[in-house]
């Protein structure tokens, strides 16, 4: 079980998303991350992870510079399912290219099968979790689809299991994605910004 939750609105971010840790952090204590929109460069994401509880990510945003002032990101607190607990299994995770990022909670039974089909089309992985398999399964189908809601259609409609999952694209800036399936998912609507956890 993990905690995850999203944020897009017109405030800073990282102090949402870092309270609504807080209140979840009863659901992962192994790792903690969050990603906001990188500055200074075009698309992509500033990720920062650390293991343990999230006082050490907390600790460790207080030192980046760059995205404080990022109005919309994701975080999460882990509960080791797939992967040990290290600062390379926790979430978020990025696909190959940097352009998507995902936070996850729940499992992705058939992960290995999908995890073997895109290493023969040449991704690779970094971590041993089925999350990263999954943000590059969504890469995979971006390539063919319209629409990041029919990408995510096709990625999820392969994926086996039950899981809640939070995407951002560094294509669409402001934007955050949601899914689910048997997991829960709330979305959380207020004026001018809106949550998902």
């Amino acid at each position: 079980m993990c905690g995850i939750i999203g944020y897009c609105g017109h405030r800073p971010a990282a102090p949402v998303i870092i309270e609504g840790l807080r209140r979840l952090e009863y659901r992962g204590y192994d790792s903690a991350g969050l990603a906001l929109p990188a500055t200074g460069r075009a698309g992509g994401f500033s990720v920062l992870r650390r293991p343990g509880k999230l006082a050490k990510l907390e600790n460790a945003l207080t030192n980046a510079r760059g995205v404080m002032n990022a109005t919309f990101g994701v975080g999460h607190t882990r509960w080791a399912t797939h992967g040990e607990p290290t600062e390379v299994n926790a979430h978020p995770h990025c696909d190959n290219s940097g352009r998507l990022t995902m936070i996850h909670n729940g499992i992705i039974e058939n992960f290995q099968e999908l995890k073997n089909e895109l290493t023969a089309k040449g991704y690779t992985f970094a971590s041993a979790t089925d999350s990263e398999v999954l943000v590059n399964l969504l890469a995979e189908e971006l390539k063919t689809a319209e629409t990041m809601r029919q990408a995510l259609s096709r990625a999820l409609g392969r994926a086996e299991g039950a899981y809640a999952i939070v995407v951002m694209d560094a294509r669409r800036p402001g934007k955050v994605w949601g899914a689910r399936q048997t997991s829960p998912l709330v979305l959380g609507q207020g004026v001018g910004e809106n949550f998902l956890a």
